[in-house]
């Protein structure tokens, strides 16, 4: 467990977050950060030149993950403490490059993740994608809201609120702590 977040912040998630298609100088929110494991590689991944806002509701981990990203010498990272289901995030249109959702939509109601959706869309540039990573659905450990939902169903209920899928894949990646198998959902604005 403490091993595979070791090797997550040494380097392999930087990979992971470079073949999801980050890159240097890019501006990401980290939606749901938690502890911060992605937040921490996006903020090596995009430089200096770059920024991630890490958005959580939880203020205990946001404190933790800022004083990760200072004994790292990271200070590229804005948090913002926050209900997750507020409609509004407090980011200027089209300023995102790259939004992960990842391990998160799960604690979420369908009108919940449609505001959601519809904030993501407002405030990612033209170019930008949002990244999904859809855990717990029917046929991945299914748990809350997703539970019933299978991965198709994710990805309809995203391309109708102004999105399209263009590229899924099936890659291993942090969850919990432990590295796991699972589906990363890349969509672009239509």
């Amino acid at each position: 467990m403490e091993i595979d977040v070791k090797e997550w912040l040494k380097g392999e998630g930087e990979v992971f977050l470079e073949d999801i298609g980050i890159k240097k100088g890019d501006v990401v929110l980290d939606f749901g950060c938690g502890a911060g494991h992605y937040t921490i590689t996006a903020a090596k991944v995009v430089g200096k030149e770059g920024k991630v806002y890490a958005i959580d509701k939880d203020i205990e981990s946001m404190n933790n993950l800022m004083e990760m990203a200072k004994a790292k010498g990271l200070k590229n990272i804005i948090p913002i403490h926050t209900i997750l289901e507020e409609s509004k995030i407090n980011i200027e249109s089209e300023f995102i490059d790259t939004v992960l959702l990842y391990d998160i939509l799960h604690y979420m109601e369908a009108l919940g993740r449609k505001r959601i959706y519809e904030e993501i869309y407002r405030i990612l540039k033209r170019d930008g994608f949002l990244s999904v990573y859809p855990k717990h659905c029917k046929s991945d450990e299914p748990s809350g809201n997703f539970s019933d939902m299978e991965l198709d169903d994710v990805i309809r209920e995203i391309n109708s609120l102004h999105f399209y899928l263009q590229r899924k894949f099936y890659k291993k990646l942090l969850h919990d702590n432990n590295y796991n198998m699972g589906y990363i959902l890349n969509f672009r604005k239509k």
